[in-house]
């Protein structure tokens, strides 16, 4: 499988790591989640050269290998990073299918109403969707608890901080149905990467962004709904999964949904061959 990986500056002084798998005729891009990097898509991405995709995993602003900069965390901007390498960096011509979980989810939503025309399909994995009714509604639930966390600027930062591996382990296994999903060196990789200066208050600034990306998606949303092809994957272990179909409804033209019996919220990891095969099918259909 032939591969790249580079660090390139996008302007405004933020820089993006990436990988580049294959060479396949269709470009698949996939956005990642917290707490985790590009390296979610591990499984996938071998699956998905073999189907004959273009892969292409970005690490977003503020995690990984990529800048940490103070601000533009909302996920206009965030969609306007990955525009920038795909189409200045990797000479990106063609629509691509766009793919992200969880926050990863919410780049790509703002992506696909941002640059309409550059995404032919888009696939969006177990996450709240920006500017929907249910995102608005989830709001002081409880399991949703880590949101107000997060959004608590300084004092989150002060609490996790060298607590990191703890916090983060708990994130995930809360989540989880197949822990060996994410071995030990997996698990240690995402540790790594939010204990550098600066990972875990770009974290939080994600959270923290969130009223700004529901109201700029409220107003994208006038000028009518997406008319891609959307297809929404959840985890069935997950409380997502009845979701997902009802926000993509709110937003898009023509959805499809399905769901894994072998994940929870974690479902590029616990179940990449159910990723690879929904992305391949949703794409190869008329």
């Amino acid at each position: 499988m032939t591969s790249q990986h580079a660090v390139v500056s996008i302007g405004n002084d933020v820089k993006l790591h990436f990988a580049a798998y294959g060479e396949g005729p269709r470009t698949a891009v996939l956005l990642h989640g917290f707490p985790q990097t590009g390296h979610e898509w591990r499984k996938v991405s071998p699956l998905l050269v073999e189907m004959g995709f273009r892969v292409i995993v970005p690490d977003y602003r503020g995690a990984g290998g990529s800048s940490k900069p103070a601000g533009g965390y909302d996920k206009w901007t965030m969609a306007g990073d990955i525009e920038a390498l795909l189409r200045e960096h990797l000479a990106v011509q063609q629509p691509i299918a766009l793919v992200g979980h969880d926050i990863g989810a919410m780049v790509a939503l703002a992506f696909a109403f941002r640059f309409r025309e550059f995404v032919s399909h888009l696939v969006l994995i177990d996450a709240p969707l920006q500017g929907t009714s249910f995102m608005t509604a989830m709001r002081g639930d409880p399991r949703g608890w880590h949101v107000a966390f997060h959004q608590a600027r300084d004092i989150a930062e002060h609490l996790v901080h060298g607590r990191e591996r703890g916090y983060l382990h708990h994130i995930i296994g809360v989540r989880i149905f197949d822990p060996s999903a994410i071995s030990g060196d997996d698990f240690d990789l995402y540790v790594d990467a939010y204990s550098t200066p600066g990972a875990m208050r770009a974290a939080f600034e994600l959270y923290r962004a969130f009223d700004d990306d529901c109201c700029a998606i409220e107003r994208a949303r006038k000028q009518g709904k997406l008319e891609m092809p959307l297809l929404t994957l959840a985890g069935e272990a997950g409380g997502l999964a009845k979701w997902m179909p009802q926000m993509a409804r709110e937003i898009a033209a023509q959805v499809d949904h399905r769901t894994s019996p072998k994940a929870a919220h974690w479902v590029p990891e616990e179940d990449p061959q159910f990723i690879a095969e929904a992305i391949a099918t949703f794409v190869a259909a008329p």
